[in-house]
C-alpha cells in the first residue's frame, strides 16, 4: 500500500519565548506505520528545534483495544529510528484516578451531567455534524426515567477559536457541531477528549503538533480546558498521510507497520512528506544523523 501525501502548507506562526514541552501520544493498538512515524517526527523536530524537550505518551485509555506488547513494539520501532525522549513514558492506562478526579470537579461545577441515550438513540437525531449525529441534549436536564449510562459535557452556544501554527485560524461551533459530549463511556472507560486534556496539563505541554486528522477535537480540547483551568498549548496539525485509495493511514486502513531495517529509508520518506527535500545519500546514514539533518533543516516553523 503506497502513501499518497498531500503537500504541506508552509511556514506556521512563530514559536512563543515560552519553554517548550512537546509530545508524541500514539495509541497502542497495533505497531508504528509511516503515518505515525510522521507524527512522531514533526513533533520530535519542532521539539529539538526549540531546545525543548519531547515526551512519549501511551493513550491506551481504550484498554481493550490496546496491548502492552503494541506499545513495547512502538517504543522499540522509535529507538531503531533513532528518537530520544525525555522522562519516563506516560501510561493513561494507570492513570484512572486521575481523570475521575477532574470528572468529579466537572459534575460538581454542573459542567458534567449523566447520560441514558443509547447509541440507536443519538443515530436517530436530525442533527448532523462534523462526526455524525449531533446529541440533542435529551438528558441535558435530567435523565427522565432512563438510567445513567455515560457523562456528557455540557457545551456552551459560542464559537470557539484557535490560531493553530500550520493550518492557521480554526473556529468551531461545538454546540451546533458536536453537541454535548462523552468524557466517560457507558463501558465505564474515560473518553480520550478528557484522558488527552488531563495528561498534556499535568506534563506541562505547552505545544502539540499532531496530524491534522484530530484537528475537529481540539475545540472540544479547548473547552474542557477551560472548564477545569487548565492552560492551552500552542497547536500544530500536520497533514495527514493517506494511502492509495484515499484513506487517513492508519491500523484500520491496514496500514502495513514499519520496517525498523529500514529506518533511515523511512525517516527520509517523512521528511520529504514534511515538505523536506532530504540530502543524496542521507538514507543510508545512521537514524541519527538523519534525526539531525532534520533539526537543522526543519522548515515548518518560522524562519
Amino acid at each position: 500500500m503506497e502513501a499518497v501525501t498531500e503537500p504541506a502548507p508552509q511556514n506556521p506562526k512563530p514559536l512563543s519565548a515560552q519553554t517548550y514541552i512537546g509530545r508524541f501520544a500514539p495509541s497502542p493498538s497495533g505497531p508504528l506505520h509511516f503515518g505515525s512515524l510522521v507524527a512522531a517526527l514533526g513533533s520530535y523536530l519542532d521539539a529539538r528545534v526549540a531546545r525543548g524537550q519531547w515526551l512519549v505518551r501511551m493513550e491506551d485509555v481504550d484498554e481493550p483495544r490496546c496491548s502492552q506488547q503494541a506499545a513495547d513494539d512502538i517504543l522499540f520501532s522509535l529507538e531503531a529510528h533513532g528518537f530520544d525522549w525525555d522522562g519516563e513514558v506516560v501510561y493513561q492506562s494507570h492513570r484512572n484516578g486521575q481523570y475521575q478526579a477532574v470528572l468529579e470537579s466537572l459534575i460538581a461545577s454542573g459542567t458534567a451531567y449523566p447520560c441514558g441515550c443509547t447509541r440507536k438513540e443519538i443515530a436517530d437525531s436530525s442533527l448532523v455534524g462534523i462526526e455524525g449525529p449531533v446529541y440533542p441534549g435529551t438528558c441535558r436536564d435530567g435523565l427522565k426515567g432512563k438510567s445513567a449510562r455515560a457523562w456528557r459535557v455540557r457545551v456552551d452556544d459560542e464559537a470557539i477559536c484557535f490560531d493553530d501554527r500550520l493550518q492557521g485560524r480554526q473556529c468551531q461551533h461545538l454546540a451546533s457541531e458536536v453537541g454535548d459530549f462523552v468524557v466517560k463511556r457507558a463501558d465505564g472507560l474515560f473518553a480520550y477528549q478528557l484522558a488527552v486534556v488531563v495528561d498534556d496539563a499535568e506534563q506541562g505541554i505547552t505545544h502539540v503538533v499532531r496530524g491534522a486528522d484530530l484537528l475537529a477535537s481540539t475545540a472540544r480540547q479547548i473547552h474542557l480546558q477551560r472548564h477545569v483551568g487548565y492552560p492551552t498549548p500552542a497547536y500544530l496539525h500536520l497533514p495527514v498521510v493517506i494511502n492509495d485509495m484515499g484513506q487517513k493511514l492508519s491500523k484500520q486502513t491496514l496500514a502495513p507497520p514499519l520496517e525498523n531495517a529500514k529506518a533511515s529509508e523511512n525517516l527520509c520518506a517523512a521528511l520529504g512528506f514534511l515538505g523536506l527535500k532530504p540530502e543524496v545519500g542521507l538514507d543510508r546514514a545512521s537514524p541519527r544523523t538523519v534525526l539531525d539533518w532534520g533539526v537543522a533543516n526543519w522548515h515548518l516553523r518560522a524562519s
